[in-house]
Protein backbone atom coordinates (compact mmCIF):
# COMPACT_ATOMS: atom_id res chain seq x y z
CA UNK A 1 0.00 0.00 0.00
CA UNK A 2 1.85 3.56 -1.09
CA UNK A 3 2.33 5.84 1.97
CA UNK A 4 0.10 8.51 2.25
CA UNK A 5 1.23 11.89 0.95
CA UNK A 6 -0.64 14.92 1.16
CA UNK A 7 -0.36 18.29 -0.75
CA UNK A 8 -1.96 21.22 0.05
CA UNK A 9 -2.17 24.33 -2.52
CA UNK A 10 -3.86 27.90 -1.95
CA UNK A 11 -5.17 29.96 -5.21
CA UNK A 12 -6.89 32.66 -6.30
CA UNK A 13 -7.49 36.18 -4.06
CA UNK A 14 -6.77 35.85 -0.83
CA UNK A 15 -9.72 35.81 2.35
CA UNK A 16 -9.14 35.62 5.57
CA UNK A 17 -9.42 31.74 6.04
CA UNK A 18 -6.43 30.68 4.22
CA UNK A 19 -3.76 30.76 6.34
CA UNK A 20 -5.79 29.01 9.26
CA UNK A 21 -7.40 26.18 7.11
CA UNK A 22 -3.42 25.63 6.08
CA UNK A 23 -2.77 25.15 10.01
CA UNK A 24 -5.98 23.56 10.67
CA UNK A 25 -5.02 20.53 7.90
CA UNK A 26 -1.27 20.13 9.36
CA UNK A 27 -2.33 20.37 12.73
CA UNK A 28 -5.84 17.24 12.11
CA UNK A 29 -3.12 15.37 9.76
CA UNK A 30 -0.47 15.80 12.49
CA UNK A 31 -2.98 14.41 14.99
CA UNK A 32 -5.02 11.26 13.51
CA UNK A 33 -1.89 10.39 10.73
CA UNK A 34 1.30 11.11 12.24
CA UNK A 35 3.01 9.19 9.62
CA UNK A 36 1.84 10.90 6.71
CA UNK A 37 3.94 13.32 4.90
CA UNK A 38 2.85 16.73 4.15
CA UNK A 39 4.22 19.26 1.50
CA UNK A 40 2.53 22.44 -0.15
CA UNK A 41 2.88 23.66 -3.46
CA UNK A 42 3.83 27.32 -3.91
CA UNK A 43 2.09 30.21 -5.21
CA UNK A 44 -1.12 27.24 -6.08
CA UNK A 45 -1.47 25.45 -9.05
CA UNK A 46 1.44 27.83 -10.26
CA UNK A 47 3.47 26.18 -7.98
CA UNK A 48 2.41 22.70 -8.96
CA UNK A 49 3.38 23.24 -12.36
CA UNK A 50 6.93 24.27 -12.03
CA UNK A 51 7.77 22.19 -8.98
CA UNK A 52 8.01 25.06 -6.17
CA UNK A 53 6.94 23.25 -3.06
CA UNK A 54 7.53 23.44 0.84
CA UNK A 55 7.97 19.98 2.69
CA UNK A 56 6.19 20.64 5.99
CA UNK A 57 9.04 19.35 8.47
CA UNK A 58 8.29 18.44 11.87
CA UNK A 59 9.00 22.13 13.62
CA UNK A 60 6.27 23.42 10.84
CA UNK A 61 3.94 20.92 11.65
CA UNK A 62 4.47 21.59 16.12
CA UNK A 63 4.09 25.39 15.08
CA UNK A 64 0.99 25.57 12.98
CA UNK A 65 -1.65 26.63 15.70
CA UNK A 66 0.52 29.55 14.98
CA UNK A 67 -0.88 30.28 11.06
CA UNK A 68 -4.32 30.71 12.94
CA UNK A 69 -3.33 34.30 14.25
CA UNK A 70 -2.90 35.25 10.48
CA UNK A 71 -4.62 36.45 7.02
CA UNK A 72 -2.93 35.60 3.56
CA UNK A 73 -1.36 32.71 2.75
CA UNK A 74 1.42 30.56 4.22
CA UNK A 75 1.98 28.71 0.77
CA UNK A 76 1.15 31.99 -1.17
CA UNK A 77 -1.45 32.30 -3.97
CA UNK A 78 -2.07 32.73 -8.24
CA UNK A 79 -4.64 32.80 -10.31
CA UNK A 80 -3.77 29.49 -13.42
CA UNK A 81 -6.31 28.04 -14.82
CA UNK A 82 -5.01 24.52 -16.25
CA UNK A 83 -7.12 24.33 -19.06
CA UNK A 84 -6.16 27.19 -20.15
CA UNK A 85 -3.13 26.41 -22.59
CA UNK A 86 -2.33 29.58 -24.20
CA UNK A 87 -2.75 31.10 -21.00
CA UNK A 88 0.17 28.51 -18.95
CA UNK A 89 2.08 29.10 -22.19
CA UNK A 90 2.36 32.78 -22.29
CA UNK A 91 3.04 32.97 -18.87
CA UNK A 92 5.97 30.64 -18.99
CA UNK A 93 4.42 27.94 -16.95
CA UNK A 94 4.79 25.54 -19.30
CA UNK A 95 6.20 24.56 -22.47
CA UNK A 96 4.52 24.97 -25.98
CA UNK A 97 3.14 21.55 -26.97
CA UNK A 98 2.51 20.77 -23.05
CA UNK A 99 -0.85 20.09 -21.36
CA UNK A 100 -1.02 21.70 -18.28
CA UNK A 101 -2.97 19.05 -17.19
CA UNK A 102 -0.59 16.45 -17.90
CA UNK A 103 2.08 18.33 -16.22
CA UNK A 104 0.20 18.96 -13.19
CA UNK A 105 -0.59 14.87 -13.21
CA UNK A 106 2.83 13.76 -13.60
CA UNK A 107 4.51 16.24 -10.95
CA UNK A 108 1.89 14.80 -8.86
CA UNK A 109 3.10 11.24 -9.52
CA UNK A 110 6.40 12.33 -9.30
CA UNK A 111 5.74 13.07 -5.94
CA UNK A 112 3.84 10.24 -4.75
CA UNK A 113 1.33 13.05 -3.79
CA UNK A 114 -2.26 10.39 -2.85
CA UNK A 115 -4.61 13.11 -0.99
CA UNK A 116 -4.55 16.79 -2.41
CA UNK A 117 -6.37 19.67 -0.87
CA UNK A 118 -6.81 22.33 -2.47
CA UNK A 119 -8.38 25.79 -0.63
CA UNK A 120 -9.84 28.33 -3.07
CA UNK A 121 -13.22 29.45 -4.48
CA UNK A 122 -14.81 28.11 -7.50
CA UNK A 123 -12.24 28.52 -10.21
CA UNK A 124 -9.84 26.86 -8.06
CA UNK A 125 -12.02 23.99 -7.38
CA UNK A 126 -13.33 23.91 -10.68
CA UNK A 127 -9.82 23.42 -12.00
CA UNK A 128 -9.32 20.62 -9.24
CA UNK A 129 -12.26 18.44 -10.65
CA UNK A 130 -10.66 19.27 -13.91
CA UNK A 131 -7.60 17.93 -12.61
CA UNK A 132 -8.94 14.50 -10.60
CA UNK A 133 -10.73 13.85 -13.55
CA UNK A 134 -7.65 13.65 -15.95
CA UNK A 135 -6.13 11.78 -12.80
CA UNK A 136 -9.10 9.49 -13.02
CA UNK A 137 -8.92 8.96 -16.85
CA UNK A 138 -5.08 8.56 -16.93
CA UNK A 139 -5.47 5.92 -14.64
CA UNK A 140 -3.63 7.80 -11.49
CA UNK A 141 -5.39 7.07 -8.06
CA UNK A 142 -5.18 10.37 -6.49
CA UNK A 143 -8.19 11.69 -3.92
CA UNK A 144 -9.09 15.41 -4.30
CA UNK A 145 -10.68 16.95 -1.57
CA UNK A 146 -11.18 21.19 -1.57
CA UNK A 147 -12.32 23.75 1.13
CA UNK A 148 -14.62 26.62 -0.19
CA UNK A 149 -12.57 29.56 0.13
CA UNK A 150 -14.92 33.31 -0.93
CA UNK A 151 -15.41 36.41 0.93
CA UNK A 152 -18.61 36.68 -1.70
CA UNK A 153 -19.92 33.28 -0.85
CA UNK A 154 -21.37 33.17 -4.33
CA UNK A 155 -20.07 28.89 -4.20
CA UNK A 156 -23.20 26.63 -5.58
CA UNK A 157 -24.16 24.94 -3.26
CA UNK A 158 -22.31 25.40 -0.60
CA UNK A 159 -24.70 27.31 2.19
CA UNK A 160 -21.57 29.23 3.82
CA UNK A 161 -18.08 29.60 2.50
CA UNK A 162 -14.96 30.51 4.46
CA UNK A 163 -13.75 33.70 5.36
CA UNK A 164 -17.22 35.45 4.03
CA UNK A 165 -17.90 36.25 7.81
CA UNK A 166 -14.78 37.32 8.51
CA UNK A 167 -14.87 39.55 5.87
CA UNK A 168 -18.18 41.15 6.76
CA UNK A 169 -17.15 42.00 9.95
CA UNK A 170 -13.78 43.50 9.04
CA UNK A 171 -15.21 45.08 6.19
CA UNK A 172 -17.87 47.30 8.63
CA UNK A 173 -14.79 48.16 11.11
CA UNK A 174 -13.37 49.52 8.15
CA UNK A 175 -15.86 51.66 7.27
CA UNK A 176 -16.65 52.94 10.83
CA UNK A 177 -13.49 54.94 10.79
CA UNK A 178 -14.21 56.00 6.62
CA UNK A 179 -17.75 57.52 7.70
CA UNK A 180 -16.48 59.94 9.77
CA UNK A 181 -15.15 61.45 6.94
CA UNK A 182 -18.38 62.90 5.92
CA UNK A 183 -17.85 66.00 8.62
CA UNK A 184 -14.61 66.50 6.85
CA UNK A 185 -16.41 69.29 4.02
CA UNK A 186 -19.98 70.19 3.45
CA UNK A 187 -22.04 68.27 1.03
CA UNK A 188 -20.18 65.07 0.87
CA UNK A 189 -20.59 61.89 -0.92
CA UNK A 190 -18.64 59.24 0.42
CA UNK A 191 -19.34 55.46 -1.72
CA UNK A 192 -18.05 52.60 -0.12
CA UNK A 193 -17.12 50.01 -2.45
CA UNK A 194 -17.46 46.13 -1.28
CA UNK A 195 -15.93 42.67 -3.16
CA UNK A 196 -18.55 41.18 -4.72
CA UNK A 197 -18.57 40.22 -8.57
CA UNK A 198 -21.91 38.66 -9.18
CA UNK A 199 -23.23 38.18 -6.02
CA UNK A 200 -23.96 40.68 -3.33
CA UNK A 201 -23.95 39.11 -0.09
CA UNK A 202 -20.92 40.87 1.31
CA UNK A 203 -21.75 43.77 0.51
CA UNK A 204 -25.48 43.64 2.01
CA UNK A 205 -23.64 41.28 4.68
CA UNK A 206 -21.20 44.18 5.22
CA UNK A 207 -23.93 46.49 5.81
CA UNK A 208 -25.31 44.09 8.40
CA UNK A 209 -22.59 44.18 10.53
CA UNK A 210 -22.05 47.70 10.14
CA UNK A 211 -25.54 48.54 11.34
CA UNK A 212 -25.35 46.61 14.77
CA UNK A 213 -21.66 48.02 15.45
CA UNK A 214 -23.06 51.37 15.45
CA UNK A 215 -26.19 51.04 16.69
CA UNK A 216 -25.31 51.40 20.24
CA UNK A 217 -23.08 54.10 19.70
CA UNK A 218 -23.64 56.95 22.34
CA UNK A 219 -23.89 60.31 20.58
CA UNK A 220 -23.81 64.43 22.55
CA UNK A 221 -26.94 65.74 21.44
CA UNK A 222 -26.06 68.99 19.53
CA UNK A 223 -23.08 68.41 17.89
CA UNK A 224 -22.78 67.09 14.12
CA UNK A 225 -21.26 63.66 14.88
CA UNK A 226 -24.94 62.15 15.41
CA UNK A 227 -26.67 58.99 14.21
CA UNK A 228 -27.88 60.38 10.88
CA UNK A 229 -23.82 61.27 10.18
CA UNK A 230 -23.42 57.17 10.66
CA UNK A 231 -25.50 56.12 8.95
CA UNK A 232 -25.59 53.82 4.86
CA UNK A 233 -28.46 55.97 3.21
CA UNK A 234 -28.33 53.68 -0.29
CA UNK A 235 -27.50 49.79 -0.67
CA UNK A 236 -26.23 48.35 -4.19
CA UNK A 237 -25.83 45.19 -5.02
CA UNK A 238 -25.88 43.22 -8.61
CA UNK A 239 -29.17 41.38 -8.09
CA UNK A 240 -30.52 44.54 -7.59
CA UNK A 241 -32.37 46.83 -10.15
CA UNK A 242 -32.78 51.18 -9.21
CA UNK A 243 -34.47 53.82 -11.19
CA UNK A 244 -31.53 56.43 -11.41
CA UNK A 245 -33.98 59.75 -11.10
CA UNK A 246 -35.88 58.76 -8.60
CA UNK A 247 -32.86 56.90 -6.47
CA UNK A 248 -31.06 60.62 -7.34
CA UNK A 249 -34.43 62.09 -5.94
CA UNK A 250 -34.37 60.57 -2.62
CA UNK A 251 -30.75 61.06 -1.82
CA UNK A 252 -30.82 64.51 -2.91
CA UNK A 253 -33.22 65.36 -0.11
CA UNK A 254 -30.86 63.75 2.25
CA UNK A 255 -27.42 65.49 0.99
CA UNK A 256 -29.93 69.08 1.42
CA UNK A 257 -31.27 67.79 4.94
CA UNK A 258 -28.00 66.66 6.42
CA UNK A 259 -24.93 67.73 4.31
CA UNK A 260 -23.74 64.26 3.68
CA UNK A 261 -25.15 60.69 1.84
CA UNK A 262 -23.28 57.42 2.05
CA UNK A 263 -23.74 54.63 -0.24
CA UNK A 264 -22.23 50.78 -0.29
CA UNK A 265 -22.02 49.44 -3.41
CA UNK A 266 -21.20 46.29 -4.28
CA UNK A 267 -18.16 45.99 -7.24
CA UNK A 268 -20.75 44.07 -9.72
CA UNK A 269 -23.88 46.48 -9.22
CA UNK A 270 -24.46 48.00 -12.74
CA UNK A 271 -21.83 46.06 -14.24
CA UNK A 272 -23.81 45.27 -17.60
CA UNK A 273 -24.41 48.70 -18.08
CA UNK A 274 -20.60 49.70 -17.09
CA UNK A 275 -19.65 47.58 -19.99
CA UNK A 276 -22.16 48.50 -22.46
CA UNK A 277 -21.30 51.74 -22.03
CA UNK A 278 -17.28 51.51 -22.30
CA UNK A 279 -17.83 49.24 -25.28
CA UNK A 280 -20.14 51.37 -26.81
CA UNK A 281 -17.55 54.03 -26.49
CA UNK A 282 -14.87 51.95 -28.24
CA UNK A 283 -13.11 50.76 -25.08
CA UNK A 284 -11.43 46.72 -24.87
CA UNK A 285 -12.29 45.08 -21.60
CA UNK A 286 -9.83 43.30 -20.48
CA UNK A 287 -10.57 39.98 -18.85
CA UNK A 288 -8.74 37.57 -16.65
CA UNK A 289 -7.62 33.53 -17.59
CA UNK A 290 -10.94 32.28 -16.48
CA UNK A 291 -12.37 34.92 -18.61
CA UNK A 292 -13.85 37.56 -15.73
CA UNK A 293 -13.94 41.09 -16.13
CA UNK A 294 -10.90 42.89 -14.53
CA UNK A 295 -13.05 44.76 -11.73
CA UNK A 296 -9.95 47.23 -11.08
CA UNK A 297 -10.44 48.49 -14.86
CA UNK A 298 -14.11 49.04 -14.37
CA UNK A 299 -14.12 51.05 -11.42
CA UNK A 300 -17.90 50.58 -10.11
CA UNK A 301 -17.47 53.00 -7.37
CA UNK A 302 -15.98 55.52 -9.79
CA UNK A 303 -19.10 55.01 -11.83
CA UNK A 304 -21.42 55.45 -8.83
CA UNK A 305 -19.58 58.67 -8.12
CA UNK A 306 -19.78 59.69 -11.39
CA UNK A 307 -23.39 59.69 -11.85
CA UNK A 308 -24.26 60.48 -8.10
CA UNK A 309 -21.82 62.96 -7.30
CA UNK A 310 -23.38 65.50 -9.96
CA UNK A 311 -26.79 64.65 -9.37
CA UNK A 312 -26.73 64.98 -5.60
CA UNK A 313 -24.54 68.57 -6.07
CA UNK A 314 -21.96 67.33 -4.15
CA UNK A 315 -18.62 69.42 -3.17
CA UNK A 316 -16.93 66.94 -2.25
CA UNK A 317 -16.86 62.60 -2.84
CA UNK A 318 -15.06 59.89 -2.58
CA UNK A 319 -14.75 56.23 -3.03
CA UNK A 320 -12.97 53.69 0.04
CA UNK A 321 -12.81 50.31 -0.98
CA UNK A 322 -12.81 47.54 2.10
CA UNK A 323 -11.74 44.52 -0.51
CA UNK A 324 -8.33 44.27 0.28
CA UNK A 325 -8.04 45.26 3.95
CA UNK A 326 -10.64 42.98 4.58
CA UNK A 327 -9.92 39.62 2.69
CA UNK A 328 -6.72 39.93 4.16
CA UNK A 329 -7.64 39.66 7.88
CA UNK A 330 -7.01 36.32 9.86
CA UNK A 331 -10.60 34.54 10.43
CA UNK A 332 -12.56 35.51 13.19
CA UNK A 333 -14.08 33.20 16.32
CA UNK A 334 -17.04 32.62 13.36
CA UNK A 335 -15.19 31.16 10.98
CA UNK A 336 -12.47 29.55 12.79
CA UNK A 337 -15.64 26.90 14.10
CA UNK A 338 -16.52 26.46 10.53
CA UNK A 339 -12.74 26.26 9.14
CA UNK A 340 -12.23 23.54 11.69
CA UNK A 341 -15.20 21.39 10.93
CA UNK A 342 -14.52 21.86 7.26
CA UNK A 343 -11.26 20.39 7.93
CA UNK A 344 -11.79 17.88 10.13
CA UNK A 345 -14.29 16.52 7.44
CA UNK A 346 -11.86 17.35 4.33
CA UNK A 347 -8.90 15.42 6.36
CA UNK A 348 -11.62 12.46 6.79
CA UNK A 349 -12.68 12.41 3.33
CA UNK A 350 -8.78 12.15 2.25
CA UNK A 351 -8.39 9.81 4.65
CA UNK A 352 -11.13 7.83 3.17
CA UNK A 353 -10.55 8.16 -0.52
CA UNK A 354 -13.53 10.39 -0.78
CA UNK A 355 -13.24 13.34 -3.28
CA UNK A 356 -15.23 16.48 -3.38
CA UNK A 357 -15.78 19.83 -1.85
CA UNK A 358 -16.08 20.02 2.02
CA UNK A 359 -19.34 22.11 2.84
CA UNK A 360 -23.04 22.63 3.94
CA UNK A 361 -25.14 21.12 0.86
CA UNK A 362 -27.82 23.10 0.15
CA UNK A 363 -29.48 20.56 -1.83
CA UNK A 364 -29.35 18.26 0.84
CA UNK A 365 -30.85 20.19 3.92
CA UNK A 366 -27.97 22.03 4.81
CA UNK A 367 -25.37 18.70 5.71
CA UNK A 368 -22.14 18.91 5.66
CA UNK A 369 -20.89 16.87 3.50
CA UNK A 370 -17.90 16.04 0.61
CA UNK A 371 -19.86 17.92 -2.36
CA UNK A 372 -19.36 16.34 -5.31
CA UNK A 373 -17.29 18.34 -7.84
CA UNK A 374 -19.63 18.33 -10.81
CA UNK A 375 -22.25 20.19 -8.94
CA UNK A 376 -19.51 22.80 -7.97
CA UNK A 377 -19.77 26.41 -9.33
CA UNK A 378 -19.61 29.83 -8.78
CA UNK A 379 -21.77 33.22 -9.33
CA UNK A 380 -24.64 31.93 -6.97
CA UNK A 381 -26.69 34.94 -6.70
CA UNK A 382 -27.54 36.72 -2.95
CA UNK A 383 -31.10 35.43 -2.32
CA UNK A 384 -32.50 38.84 -1.85
CA UNK A 385 -35.74 36.67 0.60
CA UNK A 386 -32.75 36.51 3.12
CA UNK A 387 -34.91 37.84 6.29
CA UNK A 388 -32.24 40.22 7.15
CA UNK A 389 -31.69 41.71 4.15
CA UNK A 390 -35.11 42.65 4.38
CA UNK A 391 -34.43 44.35 8.15
CA UNK A 392 -31.63 46.31 6.57
CA UNK A 393 -32.93 47.56 3.97
CA UNK A 394 -36.28 48.45 5.69
CA UNK A 395 -33.75 50.64 8.34
CA UNK A 396 -32.34 52.11 5.17
CA UNK A 397 -35.55 53.19 3.75
CA UNK A 398 -34.69 52.20 0.70
CA UNK A 399 -37.29 51.05 -2.23
CA UNK A 400 -35.57 48.29 -5.07
CA UNK A 401 -36.87 45.47 -7.07
CA UNK A 402 -34.51 42.51 -8.34
CA UNK A 403 -32.59 42.97 -11.23
CA UNK A 404 -34.01 41.49 -14.77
Amino acid sequence: MAKTKVALLTAGGLAPCLSSAVGGLIERYTDIAPDADIIAYKSGYRGLLMDYKIEINQHMREQAHVLHRYGGSPIGNSRVKLTNVADCVKRGLIKEGQNPLQVAAERLAADGITILHTIGGDDTNTTAADLAAYLGANGYDLTVVGLPKTVDNDVVPIKQSLGAWTAAEVGARFFDNVSNEQSAAPRTLVIHEVMGRHCGWLTAATARAYIQRIKHNEYVEGFMMNEALKNIDGLYLPETHFDMESEAERLKEMMDKTGFVTLFVSEGACMDEIIADREAAGEEIKRDAFGHVQLDKINVGGWFQQHFAKLLQAERSMVQKSGYYARSAPANHEDLRLIQSMVDLAVESGLNGVSGVTGHDEDQGGKLRAIEFPRIKGGKAFDLNTPWFKDVMDHLGQKFRPAA
